[in-house]
């Protein structure tokens, strides 16, 4: 039943939205108009939902496209994966080749974010007329800041600071100030929207109202903000020269933002309203798996550990982005590289570089981390059988077996790595048959609330006994035997590991990109020449071999997307981010 309001509900608010831009206008055909849309319950609340529709486009696996032809998202502009080869050069091409600038960059962000918005100032002005309940109306309203706050932190971290336009509605013919405001003012806004509509809402929705927005989501988006606005990139880097040092980021240093960010994680944890799901009996890393998958939103756990999530209907959108050709996939999904898979450490929680781990070069996926198998497809994966139904193994990945090419969903056939995404696609369902799964992603998990407060905490006092229970909850949770970490770490030692699991835990959901920019590492990560696997069988003997897929190229200025043309070609006040 759930399943069905959803569908209705999401159905009508995309419908609206997706007609002309000036639909509260056309009277001639439509006979609506912004009194008309808002004094109806049904047409608001349709307009109201029309505000989701985007809340996951940033990190969308196949965001990046021209017309039907997708390669990928932003994994495919980071070391995490390599974009689908389409016949157009796209964004995620362009930051991996370092050949990014104004004029060909994809607007994506900034159109979509102020147009959204633009659509929760609209609302907001006129809930005073809608017929709704005066509860109701504070909830909306409570929601609708949200989105608004959620749509300007995708914006801060994409070009640092924006114009804030407050609850200003424009319309075609205002002269639209485009004065970018500094950073702090940006996440000062953003912080502010968040605690004052965390006041009007409950914890988490749940049951039928699960993807509805409660205060925990609120404090947890302000814990992601201000963590970004601890990190190096933009606390008193020094990063930009003027006039954009202080646009960019806090023109000084300052430790105490790491508290402060810690602080902010703390306070979502203290909710105690979400939890990792762990089920490692009878298969390790069990839970990760479900976490992404499960289906009945009221009567299993999988779900304790989603703070904010795209909400869709069943379909198969992941498998067909990502899946090998003959299970109908390869539609526009990237393709992970061989050197994140080598951050998968092994099953004991050591990293495959440790002499004593275990790792046999000659059976690599022997023995790795749970989350491996759960992220990506490799040589002797189970998949699907074709249609759908038990997993079976298969060798998608061979170079050549016994001098053969291994069909059409091997290595430089299939995959230009050796390796599909797995992560957030079910077992048993393919691309190309007729059953279907839940077809909602997770935007904002608890497990990035953990890492996020370890991250700060470690920051700030070094690693503490909170920080090890944060990391090691993730550990655990993964499957890995003994989860423990050693102790006596130095906060260096304990930053590296934090970050590893955040490459790990957080793979293909948009995190990566933004996270070596932050850290200020990107010039090392994304400055290097990307590998891939290719399996040699002949009979039962078998050679794994490393080769060269791409060498991506990263520029300062990369640091920062540009601000497209389009738009500072026509407001010359609003200033173009530094070395475009």
């Amino acid at each position: 039943m759930r399943r069905v309001i959803l569908l209705a509900v999401f159905a009508g608010g995309i419908m609206l939205a997706c007609q002309d831009a000036d639909f509260l206008d056309n009277t001639q055909t439509t006979n609506l108009n912004e009194g008309t849309v808002f004094a109806d319950s049904t047409y608001a609340t349709q307009f109201f939902y029309g505000l989701f529709e985007n809340i996951g486009f940033d990190s969308d696996p196949g965001r990046f496209s021209d017309g039907n032809a997708r390669s990928g998202g932003l994994d495919g502009g980071s070391d995490e994966s390599e974009p689908r080869a389409i016949p157009f050069i796209t964004t995620n091409v362009q930051f991996a080749t370092g050949t990014v600038n104004s004029v060909i960059v994809s607007t994506d962000a900034w159109d979509v974010c102020y147009r959204n918005i633009r659509k929760a100032n609209q609302f907001l002005k006129h809930l005073d007329i809608t017929p709704f309940q005066p509860s109701l109306k504070t909830q909306l309203a409570a929601e609708t800041r949200f989105l608004r706050a959620w749509y300007y932190a995708i914006l801060l971290k994409h070009y640092g600071g924006i114009p804030l336009i407050g609850d200003t509605v424009y319309r075609a013919e205002d002269k639209i100030l485009a004065v970018r405001n500094t950073y702090q003012e940006c996440v000062d806004y953003i912080v502010s929207e968040c605690d004052q509509a965390a006041g009007n809402l409950i914890t988490r929705p749940v049951a039928r109202d699960h993807g509805r927005i409660g205060a925990g989501a609120c404090k947890a988006l302000k814990a992601r903000v201000l963590l970004y606005a601890a990190s190096p990139l933009f606390n008193g880097s020094g990063f930009a020269p003027e006039p954009l040092t202080a646009i960019l980021g806090y023109p000084t240093a300052d430790p105490n933002r790491w508290k402060i960010a810690a602080d902010a994680a703390q306070a979502v944890i203290s909710l105690n309203a979400y939890q990792l799901h762990v089920n490692n009996s009878p298969i390790p890393g069990e839970g990760f798996y479900e976490e992404f998958v499960a289906k009945d939103f009221q009567s299993t756990n999988a779900y304790s550990g989603i703070i904010v999530d795209r909400v869709a209907t069943d379909g198969n959108y992941e498998e067909g982005l990502w899946q090998p050709p003959s299970r109908g996939g390869g539609q526009g999904g990237a393709y992970p590289y061989h050197d994140l898979v080598n951050a998968f450490g092994m099953a004991n929680g050591k990293p495959i570089t440790d002499p004593t781990s275990g790792y046999d070069p000659q059976n690599p996926y022997a023995n790795r981390d749970p989350r491996l198998d759960n992220s990506i497809n490799h040589d002797q994966s189970l998949m699907p059988a074709v249609l759908q139904g038990p997993r079976v193994p298969i060798d998608i990945f061979l170079g050549n077996y016994q001098g053969r090419q291994s069909g059409q969903d091997a290595v430089r056939a299939g995959t230009p790595t050796g390796y599909y995404v797995n992560k957030m696609v079910h077992r048993v369902i393919v691309a190309n048959g007729f059953i279907q799964g839940p077809g909602s992603r997770p935007l904002l998990r608890y497990a990035e609330i953990l890492l996020s407060y370890a991250e700060a905490k470690n920051e700030f006092e070094g690693p503490t006994s909170e920080v090890y229970a944060a990391v090691e909850a993730i550990r655990e949770r993964a499957g890995l035997s003994p989860f423990t970490l050693p102790a006596g770490l130095s906060k260096e030692a304990m930053r590296e590991i934090i970050r590893n699991e955040r490459r790990v835990e957080l793979a293909f959901e948009g995190h990566r990109f933004f996270d070596v920019r932050r850290w200020m590492i990107a010039d090392e990560t994304e400055n290097k020449t990307m590998t891939g696997m290719e399996v040699v069988r002949n009979g039962s003997a078998a050679s794994f071999n490393v080769f060269n897929v791409r060498k991506h190229n990263f520029r300062e200025a990369m640091y920062f997307w540009p601000i497209p043309y389009s738009e500072t070609a026509k407001s010359p006040e609003l200033l173009q981010n530094p070395y475009y």
